[in-house]
């Protein structure tokens, strides 16, 4: 007989959805602690503009995997699933329930669907000869490289594409995330895990990012990607970590006026965020409820742990 596998909640959805208020109630109701899967929240020092949850609103919860990587380096989804797994053991040991909670759909699926991550390091040569190109020029070299790769990656995100093609270079291919390859890793998953989605409309989601992206401003974001760079983070890294800080550091280069940035990242956001739907739709084991529903999200829970 095989040994019965421990349960863990996911909790999953697009940027501003309402994910960590949710985890923290759960939490809270089932004697539970977070794991967060944020590819930027892992960070120090990547806090207003990343919307890394604040201790107030933790209320009292534990949360593991934020600030274990300096913005400097390079935390790769191998690094984060080593560590999550060890916070989940622990968690499990403890007698808590662990409960993933993020955006970042390969981190989750990394953990959930036990996905075999290489560990490639940097190569800082290859590298240097990429840089040099653009996005689309990217695109082309990993499409002939690894097709399948390619269909499934942000073509405009030159770090993603650059890491990509760094690893089908040392390793022959990227490993495979799509819901085909990850059905045949089902039965060899180390959790029993119940996925909850959070469900928005185009309409009201659109209006939760824009008024989470005034918030965060209101809070001083752009402070803290200008003190981010005098304490020695460059421009050039800045724009590497995407999103809000890619946006912060074209602003604060004299590059974009904060009109401009604003608008221009606000709709970015937006983009990322039908990408994140798209990605999390193609997993058919997720199940849907809104975050207002938090009775029927709770029975479904209970009903799982029993």
């Amino acid at each position: 007989m095989t040994a019965k596998k421990q349960k863990i909640i996911a909790i999953l959805g697009p940027t501003s959805s309402g994910k960590s208020s949710l985890a923290v109630h759960l939490a809270r109701k089932f004697n539970g602690e977070i794991v967060s899967a944020d590819s930027r929240q892992v960070y120090e020092g990547l806090d207003i503009g990343s919307g890394k949850i604040t201790k107030k609103e933790m209320r009292g919860v534990p949360h593991h995997l934020l600030d274990v990587a300096s913005p400097r380096g390079v935390f790769t989804v191998a690094k984060f699933k080593k560590k999550a797994e060890r916070a989940i053991n622990d968690i499990l040991k403890r007698g808590k329930l662990p409960i993933l909670c993020g955006g970042t759909g390969f981190y989750i699926q990394a953990v959930v669907d036990d996905i075999m991550i290489p560990e490639v390091p940097p190569n800082k040569k290859l590298r240097e000869q990429l840089e040099k190109k653009t996005a689309a020029e990217l695109f082309k070299i990993l499409k002939k490289l690894d097709a399948r790769r390619a269909m499934e990656i942000d073509k405009h995100n030159p770090r993603r594409l650059i890491r990509a093609i760094e690893i089908v270079k040392s390793i022959g291919f990227v490993p495979r995330s799509s819901r085909t390859d990850i059905e045949r890793l089902d039965t060899e998953s180390k959790y029993d895990t119940l996925q909850i989605g959070i469900k928005t409309s185009d309409k009201e989601l659109k209006e939760k990012i824009r008024k989470r992206l005034l918030a965060r401003i209101s809070a001083g974001m752009i402070d803290e990607a200008r003190n981010l760079h005098k304490s020695g983070l460059s421009w050039k890294r800045m724009r590497e970590l995407g999103l809000e800080y890619r946006f912060l550091a074209l602003h604060l280069t004299g590059e974009l006026s904060k009109k401009d940035m604003v608008e221009e990242l606000n709709c970015a956001i937006w983009k990322y965020a039908r990408r994140q739907k798209t990605w999390f739709r193609k997993n058919k084991k997720i199940k849907w409820f809104n975050n207002i529903d938090k009775k029927i999200i709770e029975k479904a829970v209970k009903e799982f742990l029993n």
